[in-house]
């Protein structure tokens, strides 16, 4: 089971998918988790999380969790096919609980109580097919499939 989670081609199209959609997520993670990037770092992220939109605590330390360390899987091809499926929960629970009643489009002119959801469909259209068919080229995951395979 661990060979077909890591099994990828040398597929350079799914490299540069992996690693756009790692490094847009990172500084969000960073966000999240470190306070990076004008963020609220943790305790501030879990404080709003359960405290504002009611998530359960466990939920919100794996929302973080996937954003951060997620990205940094998409980046350096490992376990890349969990991270991608953290960041597609990610967006589908954004999506649903609170893009999908403002809109399609992003907020570019502040006419908007909030951001749409294209963005977040722009990154599942990214991370989908990166589940399928794993990290591609140039990755922790490829190195270790064409050693257990040799």
């Amino acid at each position: 089971m661990f060979k077909k989670l890591l099994a990828t081609t040398d597929d350079f199209t799914l490299t540069f998918m992996r690693l756009i959609l790692g490094i847009v997520f990172f500084p969000h993670g960073a966000q999240k988790l470190l306070g990076w990037f004008g963020g609220y770092g943790f305790s501030g992220t879990m404080g709003f999380f359960t405290t504002q939109m009611h998530i359960p605590a466990p939920l919100a330390f794996l929302a973080i969790c996937a954003e951060f360390f997620g990205s940094l899987g998409l980046i350096f091809g490992f376990l890349t096919r969990i991270a991608a499926f953290g960041i597609v929960m990610n967006m589908l629970v954004a999506v649903l609980m609170v893009h999908m009643h403002i809109a399609f489009f992003m907020n570019w002119t502040g006419n908007q109580k909030g951001e749409g959801y294209e963005y977040h469909l722009l990154a599942l259209a990214l991370a989908t097919p990166i589940i399928i068919r794993g990290a591609g080229a140039i990755s922790i995951d490829r190195a270790l499939s064409s050693k257990s395979a040799a």
